[in-house]
């Protein structure tokens, strides 16, 4: 059983020199008015600021976490917002700062700084939010096809979630009276996701958002922003979809196909990628539990994940993931019309 350090109350890491004034003088040396208001979002990889300014609407200040991108990856990100944006994509880019760029340098820090938005998640069980949702993906991924990233990850399923099986075991996060359970769980996932890889055959992949959920779309009135491309990588169409989708297997499927209906008004979509879904959902259970342990020592996150670690957290993750290998069983959602 893996326990949080004793003395994580007098832990170094690197964000606790973020405080409020390194905050404010890197905004005011990125030629930003500031006045002095400042208001912590809710926000774990990074540190995120609503900043006021002495004249117009806050912006909004984002800390990367140093050492998880390098610089030419944040900046790929930033390209690539900036790039859908100059086509009338809904994003909220990085705004450009006095010296002409939209990456900023503090001491240590990374940072950006975004106009602020506001609105509320889409209701996706609206079937014509779904279709306009896919119209602007396949727009979105009509250009992230133009070119390809040179600096930021791609997926490889089968390798990450063997890294991050190998982070938790060896890490001692799963509880020893547990171990032989998730031991006999996992190959038999990545077997499960494998054989799902197999049934999808060869998919393109391209410039996606990368953690496209309702979360991370904003809706005001009769327009959508996406937001939050800080996980944009290279990868296959359908994970900026899947997240989207809610329900027994038979809504999936008709959501899907809501989406896609929009979609293909655009670009064309292979739907021999529907066998990536549940792939894709076991990568990200395991992932998020390796992400948990490889941050536990920002002092943030004991704090606002505070079960994690806890012998019922494992056992109820061992019993999601027994219901992923069921569901990794069973056939690929099926479309409405299609076989």
């Amino acid at each position: 059983m893996h326990n949080a350090p004793s003395d994580l109350t007098s832990s170094s890491h690197p964000y606790d020199s973020l405080t409020p004034e390194v905050i404010l003088d890197a905004l005011e040396e990125a030629g930003f008015d500031v006045s002095g208001r400042l208001f912590a979002l809710n926000s774990y990889e990074n540190r995120v600021y609503q900043v006021g300014l002495e004249e117009g609407a806050p912006v909004i200040a984002k800390f990367y976490r140093p050492g998880r991108w390098s610089e030419a990856a944040i900046r790929e990100e930033h390209d690539f917002s900036l790039e859908l944006q100059a086509e009338d994509i809904p994003v909220v880019a990085p705004l450009i700062m006095s010296n002409g760029e939209s990456l900023g340098r503090h001491g240590e820090f990374h940072f950006a700084v975004f106009p602020q938005r506001g609105g509320q998640a889409p209701d996706t069980s609206v079937t014509d939010t779904l279709y306009r949702l896919g119209q602007w993906l396949g727009q979105i991924h009509n250009i992230g096809a133009t070119r390809s990233f040179k600096h930021r990850p791609g997926f490889d399923l089968i390798q990450g979630m063997e890294e991050s099986n190998a982070l938790l075991v060896n890490g001692g996060w799963v509880p020893d009276d547990l171990r032989p359970a998730w031991d006999s769980l996992m190959p038999d996932l990545i077997a499960g996701c494998k054989q799902r890889m197999d049934d999808a055959g060869p998919v393109d992949t391209l410039r996606i958002h990368g953690d496209c959920h309702a979360g991370n779309i904003l809706c005001r009135d009769e327009s959508m922003l996406f937001v939050d491309l800080d996980d944009c990588r290279t990868g296959p169409a359908v994970q900026d979809m899947w997240l989207l989708l809610n329900g027994e297997a038979t809504e999936k499927g008709q959501q899907l196909g809501e989406l896609l209906e929009g979609y293909e008004m655009f670009r064309d979509f292979n739907r021999r990628e529907r066998h990536l879904i549940e792939p894709l959902r076991c990568y990200r259970q395991v992932a998020h539990c390796a992400w948990l342990a490889r941050r536990w020592e920002d002092p943030a996150f004991p704090r606002f994940f505070p079960w994690f670690g806890q012998p019922r957290f494992w056992s109820d993750q061992i019993l999601a993931l027994r219901e992923q290998l069921s569901a990794l069983q069973e056939p690929a959602i099926t479309l409405p019309g299609q076989y």
